[in-house]
């Protein structure tokens, strides 16, 4: 079986961007206007316009507009624990020193 691995690389603005892109994709789909979601998530309707032209909102500001859409629970898997497939993956992380970076830069 030949096993390919497919890297992703994406900066912090392009994921910022997608991820206007789907709210947009999903207020459109619950026919809200920018100016409702902005007022059911209670944010400013210039933060939420800008959000989706840029890409920027604070977190506290994209999970108010992820309780407004009910997707609050998406973030419940962002830098979670890792979940092991096997004893070989625990045993191979057990062996592995922390270490501390010793440069600011």
């Amino acid at each position: 079986m030949n096993k390919m691995l497919l890297f992703n690389i994406f900066t912090p603005s392009e994921v910022a961007m997608q991820i206007a892109d789907r709210v947009k994709h999903r207020r459109l789909e619950l026919n809200l206007t920018q100016e409702g979601l902005a007022l059911r998530a209670g944010v400013k309707f210039s933060t939420y316009r800008r959000f989706e032209q840029s890409g920027e909102i604070s977190l506290r500001g994209l999970l108010q507009v992820g309780f407004a859409l009910n997707c609050l629970d998406d973030f419940g898997g962002l830098f979670a624990q890792r979940e092991y497939q096997s004893l070989d993956q625990v045993l191979s992380e057990q062996g592995v020193n922390r270490k501390r970076g010793k440069r600011n830069e």
